[in-house]
């Protein structure tokens, strides 16, 4: 058991409370801070339908559980909190006055009248009264009039002009076992009342009502209408009180007036008979609970339905997209351009092609290689950049493949939400594609490294011999280079393999475009995977919503 389990089934002086052990036994503390939890882990990322409304539930169940439920479960033994909550002029600081027989909570025609909310308590129950919203936006004044076992407040209108106030005042409400609703026969009829009333009863919450200002000469008619209002909306047995129509005036309420509204509270007085009241709001509020976490539930697994309908969309652009890139790249246009300007540049300049070819190998001085070797470094940038070029092309083409999937008719909602920054993606696919072309262009060094191996390996007989010349006439790096553009499609490079390599060059290019084909896949596989990790998070998950469904089967089992 939790200190704050343990404290709300026992008495003050440490005895068990039977009756509070057997209504809400020794666990409910435990469950409703398991689901405090899980609510609050909870998160709603697509803004898909309804997923605004739903997130408006989820913080107001989180302040009901916060600002009512928690504090109550973990001390019972606090005073009932009534709260008196209404709109604009209602006349709640005069009846909280006129209640405890004192100006304590000032009343005026300026609007808002209740700057700061007021809380009353009998001197007794002071040491008693749980720290909270109630303790930390109210200012505290002990009153003998207030009956023992009771915490009575006046909070700010729920309609005030000042949002502050508005906040505080439905902040407060959350934090009362008691919602003491007041209106007046000109208002009752409004939104904001039965609002008000709605969400009590959503919530629980143990509900009374005041209809203040009421003209002698219309009570019986506006009574009978209000009776009938609320038992259209399941609240016949709530409460309702009547103050007359006094006309224009200051200062406190005849004592008639407010005395059954006294006598109700006086019933409520002593701390079993609040704490009869506490545990029915309890119960209320735990009886709400499940039908609130359940539509929790619907709405963190309809964002993991209209997840799996992102990521179907975005998978279903990869296959096409990577067809496309891979007849592109393979059809040898990325080795025309500027990549054969290049060459012809070094053919005029520094005459790379100019060699002797005696019996298929290719003759040469190992000075006039290594010059040809430092002339090819320039064709190896000209080969990377374009190859670079390449992959951000295909990235381009699926970022406007994609961006038709999920914006485009017929797409999945919340599409667009998931796209990344246009100028940081593009950032990140230059990154990409000159490192993954680095990649690709070692790889033929790499080929290079091992062609004697290759060349013994061949069944041609004059292959390891051909192998050495090229090396020789073109070095290591210089050979690898011209590998390269003829894997890109270049002719004039191909030609040249062709006659210093001959067939012993054909496996080294075949393994060169098949690489550069899976690097150019990857690329669109990377611009798919950019915008799916906006998907890969936990409250997207196929069980996100397993830990409510635990805690609901719990509340079940409570209530």
């Amino acid at each position: 058991m939790t200190p704050g389990t343990r404290s709300a089934v026992l008495g003050r002086r440490g005895g068990v409370d039977p009756n509070v052990a057997e209504q809400l036994g020794f666990t409910v503390h435990d469950v409703v801070r398991d689901l405090r939890r899980d609510v609050a882990a909870a998160t709603l990322p697509l803004p898909i339908d309804s997923a605004e409304e739903a997130e408006a539930s989820r913080m107001r169940l989180l302040a009901q559980l916060d600002e009512h439920l928690l504090p109550r479960l973990a001390e019972l033994s606090s005073p009932a909190v009534v709260v008196l909550a209404g709109s604009t002029g209602a006349g709640k600081s005069t009846l909280f006055n006129s209640l405890l027989r004192e100006e304590v909570s000032e009343a005026g025609v300026l609007r808002p009248t209740t700057r700061e909310p007021v809380v009353g308590v009998h001197p007794r129950d002071v040491d008693t009264l749980t720290p909270g919203p109630v303790t930390e936006l109210a200012r505290l004044v002990k009153h003998e009039s207030v009956p023992r076992g009771t915490a009575l407040m006046d909070a700010p209108d729920l309609d005030s002009f000042l949002s502050e106030n508005r906040s505080t005042a439905h902040q407060l409400l959350e934090a009362a076992d008691l919602w003491l609703f007041v209106t007046t026969a000109a208002r009752y009829g409004d939104a904001l009342p039965w609002q008000a009333l709605d969400r009590a009863k959503e919530r629980g919450a143990s509900v009374a009502m005041v209809l203040n200002r009421v003209p002698k000469e219309t009570l019986t008619t506006i009574r009978a209408d209000l009776n009938s209002r609320m038992k259209e909306r399941g609240m016949k047995d709530v409460p309702l009180f009547i103050v007359p129509d006094v006309g224009p005036h200051e200062g406190l309420l005849d004592p008639k007036l407010v005395e059954p509204i006294q006598r109700w509270l006086g019933l409520m007085a002593g701390p079993e008979r609040s704490r009869t009241i506490i545990l029915r709001t309890l119960k209320g509020a735990l009886g709400a609970l499940p039908e609130w976490v359940m539509g929790l539930v619907a709405a963190v697994e309809d964002q993991g339905t209209a997840a799996f309908d992102l990521r179907t969309a975005v998978s279903s652009v990869v296959p096409d997209e990577q067809l496309a890139a891979r007849t592109a790249v393979l059809s040898g246009a990325a080795g025309e351009g500027t990549v054969a300007a290049r060459f012809a540049e070094l053919v005029s300049t520094d005459r790379i092609s100019r060699i002797t070819v005696r019996d298929g190998v290719a003759r040469t001085t190992k000075r006039a290689g290594k010059a040809r070797e430092a002339a090819l470094v320039r064709l190896r940038e000209e080969v990377e950049a374009t190859t670079a070029r390449a992959f951000v092309a295909a990235g381009v083409r699926t970022e406007e493949s994609l961006r038709d999937a999920l914006t485009g008719p017929g797409a999945p909602p919340a599409g667009e939400t998931i796209l990344p920054d246009g100028t940081a993606r593009a950032k990140d696919r230059l990154a990409w594609g000159q490192e993954t072309a680095a990649e690709w262009s070692g790889q033929a060094d790499d080929i290079v490294g091992r062609l004697d191996v290759t060349a013994a390996e061949s069944s041609e007989p004059d292959a390891p011999a051909r192998a050495a010349g090229a090396r020789k006439a073109f070095g290591d790096t210089g050979l690898a280079t011209l590998l390269l553009a003829t894997a890109l499609g270049n002719e004039d490079a191909a030609h040249l393999v062709d006659r210093v390599l001959g067939e012993t060059a054909g496996e080294a290019i075949e393994e060169l475009q098949g690489e550069l084909a899976e690097k150019v896949a990857l690329a669109v596989a990377e611009e798919a995977r950019s915008v799916q990790s906006a998907l890969d998070v936990p409250a997207l998950a196929d069980d996100a919503a397993a830990p409510l469904r635990v805690r609901l089967a719990e509340l079940r089992r409570l209530t």
